[in-house]
Formats: structure tokens, sequence, C-alpha cells
């Protein structure tokens, strides 16, 4: 007689596990103590809770403005500024057109006592040559100057006033930066006072374009600042010898 396999029947079931075999332990959370699967739960109802009101702080900042951004906007300030700020526009995003680069000239006291003022030095293009034909750019190469910048910018009115807290916070982070890149420079002597400008460049058109672009820099200058410790990073010397990092290249002195 044929057996129930040989007439297609159901094939035998894979065997159980062993009688008397501790059981498999629950999966995830599940799997821990009580005590800390309330630390687990807490722990993620705590990180949902932030990346929502971060989504919420983030859309608020980017979308067009409206009474809950109106009457938030200073806790959506704080929040996004200056770690997660956008530089767009949900709905009408602005892409940028134009090369700014961030320029500074010093004035320096000499060994013999007499005073001399340098060429305005191109901060942004040695950003740009460090950038240029790196498959690995440093995070500082890209977005220390060019974030500084926009900070300290955008928190001057027209007269180079600061705006309240902000302003006076923008202007000690860019002096830092700024001297902090002068001490690769031989300049023959420590900086006494710096004055910055940036030089913005309309970006031009493709040769396919019809459009036509001026390319002629426009200049927005600020006041001399004299130079003070507080403006001296851990290991800034103010010295003049430099470190010979700096290219030295300038325009003529004006």
């Amino acid at each position: 007689m044929d057996s129930n396999d040989d007439k297609g029947g159901n094939p035998e079931s894979p065997p159980g596990p062993p009688a008397g075999a501790p059981a498999a332990p629950p999966a995830g959370i599940a799997g821990l103590s009580f005590p800390y699967q309330v630390v687990a739960a807490v722990a993620l109802a705590v990180v949902g809770l932030v990346a929502v009101g971060h989504v919420a702080m983030v859309f608020l900042h980017v979308a067009p403005q409206n009474t809950v951004s109106k009457e938030y906007s200073e806790q959506v300030g704080d929040w996004i500024y200056p770690e997660f700020e956008q530089n767009w526009k949900l709905f009408a995003p602005n892409p940028l057109q134009q090369n700014i680069a961030v320029e500074v000239r010093a004035d320096v006291t000499k060994t013999d006592g007499s005073r001399d003022t340098t060429g305005w030095i191109n901060l942004t293009a040695e950003d740009a040559r460090s950038i240029r034909g790196n498959p690995f750019p440093s995070h500082v190469d890209q977005n220390e100057l060019r974030r500084g910048w926009d900070f300290f910018a955008n928190s001057h009115d027209d007269k180079a006033r600061p705006n309240g807290l902000r302003g006076e916070l923008s202007e000690k982070y860019i002096r830092r930066i700024v001297m902090l890149r002068l001490e690769s420079y031989d300049l023959g002597g420590p900086v006494g006072r710096i004055q910055l400008r940036s030089a913005s460049r309309v970006v031009q058109a493709p040769p396919w374009s019809d459009e036509k672009t001026d390319t002629k820099p426009g200049y927005r200058v600020f006041p001399w600042w004299t130079v003070t410790p507080a403006d001296l990073s851990d290991g800034v010397r103010n010295d003049g010898p430099g470190d010979g990092s700096g290219d030295g290249r300038t325009e003529a002195t004006g």
C-alpha cells in the first residue's frame, strides 16, 4: 500500500523544540526588564517630541509669513539660528545668484615703529583654493567664513550698526575668524586695526543665454575695528610673522 507521501499528502511538520527547552526571549524593548523598558519608552518619547518640534520650527522658518510664524518669530529664531539656518523659502526658493567674497585689510605696526596698511586680502579665495579639487573638503573651509559672514551681514543695518544682541555677537564671531586667518600671514608686525568688506559679483549668464549680466563687483565696506585680546582665539599671538600657510596675495592698498 502506498503511503500518504507517495499520494501527495502533507509532508511531516518540522519538529518543534525539545520538551522542556526554554522559550526564545522576546525581541526589542519587550526583552528588557521593566525598569529599562520604562527608560527606553521615555527616551523614545523625548526623541520623538524633539524631532516633531524641530520639524515644526523649520517649517515655520521657511514657510510664507503667517499668523503663527509672526506670533512665535522670536522663539523660532532662537531655535533656528545659527545651527539650522535655511537660505531658502518654502514655495519660493531663492537660490544664490551672487558670488560674495569676504576681504580684510589690516593696520600693522612694523618693527621700526612705523605703521602700514595692507592691501585687501581675499579670505574667501583662500577657502575656494582649499576646496577646489579636494574630494573631501573641510567643513571649516566650506562653511566657517561663509556662514559667519552671513550671520554678521544680516545682523547689521545699512549703516553697519548691529541689530541688538545678535549683531554684537556676530561682530565678536567674525572678528575672531578674521584674526585667526590673518595669523597665517607675514604682515611684518602685530595688527592694531582691521577693516572688512564684501565684494559681490553677479554670477555670469551661461554662454547659450542672451541675458546680459554686469559682473562688476559691488562693495559693502564696514568701519575700522581696533583689535583687542577678546578678538584672539587660543593660540593666536598677533605678532606678525605668520606660519607660512597664507599666500600673502593682496590687492593694491586703497
